[in-house]
């Protein structure tokens, strides 16, 4: 059995270690309030490129003059996995799971011979499949001094990505992150940017008439949507991170108060029977007198 020191220093460490929780808690309620702000008011536009997009590439679909981006390279050979993770942790299982199905998709697609390559956005995402994937790593962008996620952040992992899709690097790219839906719930996503994919919108092409033609607006249009796609998973990632944050502490925040208890009851009996004990040998050496 401990020793009153002992317990009482463990209350006292298990105190601190709830002060710190509850602040992060706060501290992550603040931030999941802006960040989850951010990204419902980044979806409308999203949503809506999106949809004029599917109904240009519906026209536009089976052209030779399709952009490249659009047709591909005419084949599925080399893959581009984005991992976009947080660079810090303490947030639950939000990285954890990111990277889940990240590794999932991999194993998948080196089973069935297919050439794997890793590009990761946030430090957290590496650490948990480095060990792994190591050997597939090909860039890593650290965003650790972003204080707050913007447009030219995104444009820059585009840019990235399409510099390396220009040059033959990869077939496919897709995008791995978490869409935030609420405090409790974040789902990992997986999402297919290059050669872009769009859900069908019908009447879409018959609505609008464009000048010059689809192919030529896709072309100038595409490079933002695969940066506009990226934004919106950082966007995502953001609230994600910190709903994930808010929640993982208040569970903490719970256990710390918990075992405090349990520490409690544990120091008053063993203070109990220290006393008993000194009482009984004060009565046996009364007793002897």
């Amino acid at each position: 059995m401990p020793n009153l020191k002992d317990l009482k220093n463990r209350i006292a460490s298990v105190k601190s270690t709830r002060k710190i929780t509850k602040a992060m808690q706060m501290v992550a309620a603040a931030k999941l309030r802006r960040a989850q702000d951010a990204a419902e008011a980044a979806r409308p536009y999203a949503e809506r490129f999106n949809a004029v997009m599917g109904g240009l590439a519906a026209s536009a679909a089976g052209s030779p003059s399709a952009p490249k981006l659009l047709s591909g390279t005419g084949s599925d050979q080399t893959h581009l996995l984005v991992v976009m993770t947080a660079e810090r942790g303490l947030c639950g299982g939000f990285n954890g799971n990111i990277a889940k199905l990240a590794r999932q998709k991999a194993n998948e697609l080196l089973a069935a011979g297919k050439t794997v390559k890793i590009l990761t956005v946030g430090k957290k995402g590496r650490d948990a499949i480095k060990r792994e994937f190591g050997d597939h790593f090909v860039g890593h962008v650290d965003l650790t001094e972003v204080k707050r996620v913007g447009y030219a952040d995104a444009q820059g992992i585009a840019k990235d990505v399409l510099g390396r899709f220009d040059t033959g690097e990869f077939d496919v790219a897709t995008l791995f992150f978490a869409r935030f839906e609420n405090v409790v719930t974040q789902h990992p996503t997986a999402r297919q940017v290059i050669p872009a994919t769009f859900e069908e919108t019908e009447g879409e092409s018959t609505l609008y008439d464009y000048e010059p033609s689809e192919e030529a607006i896709l072309a100038d249009l595409l490079p933002r949507g695969v940066a506009t796609q990226v934004f919106t998973a950082l966007l995502e990632n953001a609230a994600s991170e910190q709903g994930a944050r808010m929640s993982a502490m208040d569970n903490a925040t719970r256990n710390a108060g918990e075992m405090i208890d349990k520490l409690t009851i544990e120091f008053n009996r063993s203070r109990q029977a220290v006393i008993t004990n000194e009482l009984i040998e004060i009565i046996s050496g009364a007793e002897a007198l």
